[in-house]
């Protein structure tokens, strides 16, 4: 029931998923059961893998995340993520309230071992791949530990999802040098470089579409400022476009003949393309779409929960986690023994 266009938008997209890959999974509809069943009779669901839970009760965009998990305990989000934890599923998705889908996956599925803070990644494409933006909005506030952490996890899905066979982590900062940046910065530029990860050292903002990086890292607060003017280019760039045409028959003709190649270069920017993000570091799989989400994009959605879920990325997470922090010790003789 999450999302602007719930649940329209979800019962097409979870009908195209199983038609796409010929009910290769079983999808679950949680919510207001007969507003579903309204919309799968008009897909002639007939032998789909479908099944649907009723949940009465809908946390809104305006619920505030953590009280509606408390006053709604039977939201479709708060219902959804306990048959994920029940292991009565395998995956979770939905986009709806993203601060409530956080704190459910944190609450309810709890974290990972060894993890810190939960984290949410984004995908950006570039010139040599999707390179994975983390955190893009989750953790505003973050200690040099927890930039660590999520370039661990960030080099793990990058490892596991995209099969980067040894992704390139950067450091996102204002520039190259080593000393550059906020003290928290800094620190976790240490972190990094004297772990085991593929740590090319600090990149900043114009690398990110270069591909230098695999994994970019970086608090939320700058992250999610990131994300969001990536998300305004290819809008951007069509208005551009269409003014630079404007009031000449020649260049509208040269325009509706690239239109086409156009559309396919734009591709890669396109958030339906990518469906979802993950939310890195919890006890499950966890999956948060645009709150716009078309059926596409939720189709999109619910094949990269399948995907991630088959991947056992959280045993490769909790692997790397369990492993020393590096030079630890070093840092917090350092500073007086203050936390990082």
């Amino acid at each position: 029931m999450g999302g602007d266009f719930a649940p329209v938008n979800e019962v097409a997209g979870a009908v195209q998923s199983l038609r796409q890959t010929s009910n290769a999974f079983e999808v679950i509809l949680v919510g207001k059961e007969r507003e579903i069943r309204e919309q799968l009779a008009r897909h002639q669901a007939d032998g789909l893998a479908l099944s649907v839970v009723d949940a009465e009760e809908v946390i809104t965009m305006e619920d505030s995340p953590t009280a509606a998990l408390k006053q709604k305990k039977h939201s479709s989000l708060a219902v959804g993520m306990n048959l994920h934890k029940e292991g009565k599923a395998d995956a979770f998705a939905s986009a709806g309230n993203t601060g409530a889908v956080l704190s459910a996956s944190t609450l309810i599925l709890g974290r990972v071992k060894g993890v810190s803070r939960p984290t949410i990644g984004a995908f950006i494409p570039s010139e040599t791949g999707v390179c994975l933006l983390v955190d893009a909005g989750t953790n505003v506030d973050c200690r040099a530990r927890h930039l660590f952490e999520f370039g661990v996890m960030g080099s793990m899905y990058a490892k596991t999802i995209f099969k980067y066979e040894n992704p390139r982590v950067g450091l996102l900062n204002v520039g190259e040098e080593k000393l550059k940046g906020t003290e928290v910065v800094q620190e976790a530029y240490k972190l990094l470089e004297a772990s085991s990860l593929n740590f090319i050292g600090n990149v900043e903002g114009r690398d990110i579409l270069r591909g230098k990086a695999h994994v970019v890292v970086c608090d939320g607060f700058v992250g999610n400022i990131v994300l969001k003017f990536g998300e305004s280019v290819p809008a951007f760039l069509k208005s551009r476009l269409k003014q630079h045409a404007a009031g000449s028959l020649l260049r509208t003709a040269i325009l509706g003949l690239a239109r086409g190649s156009l559309k396919s270069s734009l591709r890669d920017m396109d958030y339906e393309e990518f469906g979802g993000v993950p939310v890195l570091g919890v006890n499950g799989v966890s999956i948060i779409g645009h709150g716009k989400s078309t059926p596409k994009a939720i189709k999109n959605m619910i094949l990269r929960a399948d995907e991630v879920a088959k991947s056992h990325l959280n045993k490769h997470i909790e692997d790397a986690m369990s492993l020393p922090l590096p030079v630890e010790t070093a840092l917090a003789s350092e500073h007086g023994n203050r936390k990082l």
